[in-house]
């Protein structure tokens, strides 16, 4: 009788083996092989699952979007204004071994998505909510007067997620950038300006 695998546990099980690389030996050297010999298997084991390589990037980067929008909910639980939007903002800017190994594999997809746009499936949608739940942080702290009513929403949440992006490719590629009092810093220069005086 044939062995009844469960798919999803084993596309699971080699995304996961793919993050462990990843964390371990940086995102260069997550070939197919390397994902197979973590998992204990040939090569050609992977494609039972996966179409390709980029599709194994794809998966693991929506599955590090997913964590990370599950810790930030977590992190913002009971919390707004600009409390709730440090809260967001520390987690997904690259301040901890988790955000930066975090970084590795988004940066990782990013380079893979600029190079074929067909893998471009669910990209976005993480950075829609990041984007949404700043906005919101911004406005609350409007409404509760932490910041001047006339402060550009829209703008100043672009800019912060620029710089919570940029920060990512730093810990990427040049990791003595990456002091994470230096990061925070750059979040409050951009705040400071829209402080009440």
């Amino acid at each position: 009788m044939p062995k009844i695998v469960d798919h999803d546990q084993r596309r699971g099980e080699i995304v996961e083996a793919f993050l462990s690389v990843v964390e371990r030996d940086g995102p260069a050297a997550a070939s197919s092989r390397a994902i197979a010999a973590e998992l204990g298997v040939g090569a050609g084991a992977l494609w039972h699952y996966f179409d390709s390589l980029d599709a194994v990037v794809a998966a693991a980067c929506r599955q590090v979007l997913t964590g990370a929008d599950a810790r930030i909910a977590a992190a913002v639980a009971g919390r707004r204004g600009l409390n709730a939007l440090e809260a967001t903002l520390c987690e997904i800017l690259p301040l901890a071994k988790q955000t930066r190994d975090e970084a590795k594999v988004v940066m990782g997809f990013w380079g893979r998505l600029a190079v074929d746009r067909q893998i471009a499936t669910g990209k976005s949608d993480a950075l829609s909510m990041w984007g949404g739940r700043v906005r919101r942080h911004l406005t609350e702290a409007a409404e509760d007067r932490e910041l001047v009513r006339e402060v550009p929403v829209d703008s100043l949440a672009d800019v912060l997620l620029s710089i919570a992006i940029g920060q990512q490719v730093h810990a990427v590629l040049d990791a003595d950038q990456g002091d994470p009092q230096r990061q925070l810093a750059l979040v409050q220069h951009c705040l400071e300006p829209w402080r009440p005086s």
